[in-house]
């Protein structure tokens, strides 16, 4: 999946650096864990409706040390706040992941 703020860099340049700089601030490791923050981020995705969100942020949070067992807690958790809505959502990010 190409990256789909790639526009941005001759669009406007300085909202992609602000965007990126907003990102590696939410993310950095403090009371929460980097994995931590990244399932979560996953499990408001699927409530929004983005499945390639859903897709891109499990693979960041398996490459940041979650196990499938944690990333399938956490689709618990997501779904049971946002209903089939978020399963479907989930289903179709997970899908090529295991």
């Amino acid at each position: 999946m190409p990256y789909p703020l790639t526009v941005f860099e001759s669009l406007d340049r300085d909202l992609l650096n602000r965007h990126e700089q907003s990102m590696q601030f939410t993310f950095e490791p403090g009371v929460l864990s980097k994995k931590v923050k990244l399932l979560m981020a996953m499990a408001i995705d699927s409530a929004l409706g983005t499945p390639h969100g859903v897709k891109s942020l499990a693979e960041q949070a398996i490459e940041a040390g979650a196990t499938k067992e944690e990333v399938a807690e956490t689709v618990r958790v997501a779904v049971y706040v946002g209903g089939a809505f978020s399963i479907y959502n989930l289903g179709r990010g997970l899908d090529e992941l295991f």
